[in-house]
């Protein structure tokens, strides 16, 4: 049974997403487009589209062309924005980088993307440049946007009196955004989205939200991130509203800024509803200019989002996505309130979905819960250099397997319910066990590891390993925590472990997580 949006569908223009943004801007030129929530320091519409023209003026002079990747390692700050599309005004495709990876882990992206050339800030300099003269790496400059010695600046780029390049694209094969998501299962893999897809989702969705030139969107989740991208920064860029920018989530700040900014459009993943809703501090601050608290990332429980709902008196809405997915599949529209804050929505115009039973194949109808598959023109045109994992992802039919498990009632409206994809879920945060347990396996003082998602006192899921310890070993947990922690990003930190005899496995030699999750019931 295949389910439709109940919105007829929105016309596709075949543009680039710089000509979307940023080719008829004269009505808005001198309205605010970002804000240094920090500073206050403003971009107009003008000044951003001049950046942008300038930045990719300066990167063509340098040879970069179509068919070439540069990478962003930044938090968020307005001119995260210019770097990101003075890259794909030049025709070339953009690999975000979470700002949280090591050198090793910035490194790899970088190797596998073949991204040539990367910017950055001062501050993540050491770790740019270590990840830079990594073997088999091939960026051969970076630009730290704030200036650094022995490295071009964003203002040195901006200097240029070179002529942005004339550069066609075709939107519907020529990449965008290579940002990394580990899908349903596996290592973090380069997404190939086109500039097509990522023009489709902003349309898809601007059908739906009540955003434009009135609105002022708090952009505190990561650029980096394709929700931070595509939902709080291109989109809100489409619409016309001001951007005011984050570049970390700390409570007393993100309170500030919404207050002292009236911005009346906040992005969260649910770890910050759970601040909103318990939090003594949230009475200190005036948070009546927030009017829309929109969740996604992870799942918002109903009851969180009653309890946040009542205490700041604003509307709750919820999405589901997927990097893969440019991100948006299925959202609560504004103008939706009799839609449960506990369900995802509906699904966006121009997207079709099915459910299928993971056990048998076969497709399920209304009320019944399988794993969801979405096909539309916002889902990616697959992995990049991994045709196994694009052809375990993408069916012939266009649909992508999402691995997430959900029902969908009698009025189209979809729940999500399970998972049945292995990926752990921290804070909003993708933590692939593959990554972990091949980390696990060099230790020394290990023989065998598997790793699983499980619930802590708060309710997050965080990452649990089993250990099988080296024959007559002396390793406890506390040790085994401090390996993984010196060498990955704080969010994809193991944080139980429980030692075994050994990992229980099929006799394909495949570790059996249902028999490790039985364990935790």
């Amino acid at each position: 049974m295949i389910f439709r949006s109940p919105f007829p569908d929105v016309e596709i223009p075949d543009v680039g997403l710089p000509e979307l943004l940023f080719g008829d801007i004269s009505g808005r030129a001198a309205n605010p487009a970002l804000v240094d929530g920090s500073s206050g320091r403003t971009l107009s519409y003008g000044e951003l589209a001049a950046m942008v023209d300038k930045v990719a003026a300066a990167l063509a002079a340098r040879g970069v062309a179509k068919g070439d990747v540069v990478g962003i390692f930044s938090p968020n700050t307005p001119f995260y924005a210019v770097a990101f599309h003075g890259i794909l005004r030049a025709g070339a495709a953009a690999t975000t980088v979470n700002s949280l990876y090591t050198a090793d882990e910035l490194a790899s992206q970088l190797r596998d993307s073949g991204a040539t050339r990367l910017f950055t800030i001062s501050a993540f300099l050491d770790r740019a440049e270590a990840a830079a003269k990594a073997e088999g790496v091939r960026v051969s400059e970076i630009v730290v946007m704030d200036g650094a010695e022995g490295h071009p600046s964003l203002a040195d780029l901006l200097a240029t009196d070179a002529a942005p390049p004339d550069v066609v694209i075709n939107a519907e094969t020529d990449l965008a955004v290579l940002p990394y998501s580990s899908g349903t299962t596996g290592r973090a893999k380069g997404v190939m989205l086109t500039h097509r897809n990522l023009v489709a989702n902003i349309l898809q969705v601007q059908q739906l939200i009540d955003v434009g030139e009135h609105t002022r969107v708090l952009a505190m989740l990561p650029f980096f991130h394709i929700y931070g991208m595509q939902v709080t920064m291109n989109a809100a860029l489409y619409a016309g509203a001001a951007v005011v920018t984050m570049p970390k989530f700390e409570l007393p700040e993100f309170l500030r800024v919404v207050s002292e900014h009236r911005t009346d459009r906040v992005y969260i993943a649910p770890p910050v509803a759970v601040a909103l809703a318990k939090h003594p501090i949230v009475d200190s601050y005036d948070l009546s200019p927030m009017k829309v608290l929109f969740s996604g990332a992870a799942p918002l429980d109903e009851e969180l989002a009653a309890a946040v709902r009542a205490r700041l008196g604003c509307t709750i809405r919820q999405g589901y996505g997927m990097t893969e997915m440019s991100p948006v599949s299925h959202m609560i529209p504004d103008d939706r309130d009799d839609i449960s804050i506990g369900t995802v929505g509906v699904i966006i115009p121009n997207m079709e979905c099915k459910l299928v039973d993971p056990g048998t194949g076969e497709e399920v109808g209304e009320g019944v819960p399988g794993e969801l598959w979405c096909k539309g023109p916002n889902v990616m045109a697959g992995y990049l250099n991994n045709r196994d994992a694009t052809d375990a992802t993408l069916d012939t039919d266009g649909f992508l397997h999402t691995g997430d498990v959900a029902v969908i009632d009698a009025d189209g409206v979809v729940s999500i319910v399970d998972r049945v994809k292995e990926l752990i879920k921290y804070k909003g945060y993708q933590v692939p066990p593959a990554e972990l347990e091949a980390l696990l396996l060099t230790h020394p003082l290990i023989a065998d590891a598997a790793v699983i998602g499980v619930r802590d006192s708060e309710g997050e899921e965080v990452p649990k390993a089993f250990v099988v310890r080296q024959q007559a070993a002396e390793l406890d947990a506390a040790a085994v925590m401090a390996f993984v922690a010196e060498k990955v990003a704080p969010y994809k930190k193991v944080r139980v472990v429980e030692f075994l005899d050994a990992i229980p496995k099929s006799a394909s030699g495949k570790i059996l997580r249902k028999d490790l999750r039985a364990r935790e019931n």
